[in-house]
């Protein structure tokens, strides 16, 4: 059942930018966005810096191999919104959407280098159990993932983990097609700020 207060619980003035967002993009602000405004001292604030961060930061990975990792982790944890949305993120920052759905599809047999394919089979792990051990980060190492790469996805991992399941637990909206690609290149533009 999906929480009212993703349409109702805003200021005056934060429904004013919800309209011109709308007006000017043609389409609504979808639900992970109207999130952060309610009560950003509690969550969005923090959510927006450490997503932000996570997703666009300084990082080995490329912008297109994290939005992968966060449709991965999302596809794990079946989350319709997150998939779409990062599915379509990740086709178009790679400029490959085949690639994107070949991993989600069997990312045994997908076309990625070995460090991105141990990187998601880890994270899928820690997703599904919420624990990896020693010999986990050893096989992903193995490739040639370094310490600090593994640091970065999970870092995505967390954000998505998190976002996943306030988005299963508000029952967020799935966009249309069209919503997601508008949502996809907004975040390539802008990044989660």
């Amino acid at each position: 059942m999906r929480l009212d207060i993703l349409n109702n619980g805003y200021r005056p003035g934060t429904k004013v930018l919800f309209t011109l967002i709308r007006v000017f993009s043609g389409h609504p602000l979808p639900d992970a966005a109207k999130l952060v405004f309610y009560r950003p001292d509690f969550y969005g604030s923090f959510a927006k810096k450490f997503t932000h961060e996570a997703m666009r930061g300084p990082a080995d990975w490329s912008v297109g191999d994290r939005e992968l990792m966060a449709a991965f982790v999302s596809k794990v944890n079946d989350c319709a919104f997150c998939v779409g949305a990062h599915t379509a993120t990740a086709g178009r920052a790679y400029r490959d959407e085949a690639k994107v759905r070949a991993v989600l599809a069997d990312v045994d047999s997908a076309p990625v280098e070995e460090g991105l394919r141990a990187t998601l089979r880890m994270l899928a792990k820690l997703t599904r159990t919420g624990t990896v051990d020693a010999g986990d980060m050893r096989e992903v190492l193995s490739t040639g993932v370094t310490p600090q790469q593994i640091k970065d996805a999970l870092a995505v991992c967390a954000a998505f983990n998190t976002t996943n399941h306030l988005a299963d637990a508000f029952d967020f909206e799935l966009p249309s097609p069209a919503g997601f690609a508008a949502g996809a290149k907004f975040l390539l533009k802008r990044g989660y700020r």
